[in-house]
């Protein structure tokens, strides 16, 4: 049966291709080595000695599952590949984490359902920080409240803080996302539930999220209605700023990525039963095309318009696809700024 569905599947997207010529296929420049179980989110590390030796993180979300690390030819890094991990859903990163006066570190964040916590990782050393995961979503009742399923990290502009945003497999209609402040002491990493906010439609769930530190607006899938827009900044209140693009979707509104220009930023989001991407301007909410990656099923994505080097000299742009493995695609070949 599932072999079935598969061959379904890919005839839908060949059909796609060939008939919504609006929509034709832009082929990936890499398709990563594959993992053992189900890909869903990705994350980009741009090392900053050497951006052509940068890392591609992905979740492998299974009971034994693993944060797979990718060099850029897609090959697996398997010294920094994190195993034997409680169903991994979604990850993030964020650069210049302070442990001590004296040092910083750039950190991956992902959250662990089965285990109901949040994980973190330094990297490129890829040490634990968090002594076995930060619990979350605690003394909840209802069923699958308690299970975390998305992550975006946010490096506040005012204070330098570091904030985890976690959302889950089910919540309340108030109050569905819980912000966790990170920090630092002699006594190791510590995490505090800071606040609660984020409407939910009640239609299906919501997993992807994504935080601009710059404007310090965050962004998240409802599912099944649309694109909510926040402050992700405590101090700045709990009230929704928009909620855009549902109508643009076919079904399911998926991983969210954000690319940031000089002059110009875009809301990159997977239209997962579309087999496509959806992009908005970042500043007015404005949809302004739909792209065929040739990826199946997009959970995840991630973006960096930063340069890595001779392989992605205009940056890259990564998603996952139902097949085992993650699509990176030349930034240049999406032409957002056409």
């Amino acid at each position: 049966m599932m072999k079935y569905n598969k061959i379904i599947l890919l005839g839908s997207l060949t059909l796609l291709t060939a008939c919504g010529t609006q929509f034709p296929e832009i082929a990936p420049d890499v398709i990563t080595e594959n993992t053992l179980h189900d890909t869903d989110d990705p994350a980009i590390w741009v090392n900053p000695n050497d951006a052509s030796k940068s890392i591609i993180f992905g979740t492998d979300k299974e009971t034994n599952g693993a944060i797979y690390a990718f060099d850029l030819d897609g090959k697996i890094i398997e010294n920094k590949t994190i195993r034997n991990i409680k169903r991994p859903n979604n990850i993030d990163l964020e650069y210049g984490f302070k442990l001590n006066d004296s040092t910083q570190s750039d950190i991956i964040a992902f959250t662990e359902r089965e285990n109901k916590t949040i994980r973190l990782y330094s990297v490129p050393d890829m040490k634990p920080l968090d002594n076995g995961g930060f619990p979350v979503f605690e003394n909840e009742t209802e069923l699958e409240f308690d299970a975390p399923m998305g992550i975006a990290l946010y490096k506040s502009p005012k204070t330098n803080d570091i904030y985890a945003i976690v959302g889950r497999k089910n919540g309340p209609k108030e109050g569905y996302l819980h912000q966790y402040l990170l920090t630092s002491d002699s006594l190791g990493v510590h995490s505090k539930l800071v606040r609660t906010f984020g409407a939910f439609s009640g239609k299906k769930e919501i997993e992807a999220i994504a935080v601009d530190n710059e404007t310090g607006m965050v962004y998240y899938s409802d599912e099944m209605h649309g694109i909510r827009q926040y402050h992700a900044e405590p101090s700045q209140g709990d009230k929704e700023i928009h909620t855009f693009g549902g109508e643009y979707f076919e079904r399911d509104i998926e991983g969210i990525a954000i690319a940031k220009y000089a002059n110009k930023s875009f809301l990159i989001v997977s239209n997962q039963q579309a087999h496509t991407f959806c992009i908005f301007d970042l500043k007015t909410n404005a949809f302004i095309k739909e792209l065929n990656l040739g990826t199946l099923e997009t959970d995840g994505c991630d973006v960096t318009t930063v340069a890595l080097g001779d392989k992605f000299p205009n940056g890259v742009f990564v998603s996952m696809n139902d097949e085992k493995n993650f699509y990176f695609h030349d930034l240049a070949k999406l032409k957002l700024l056409e």
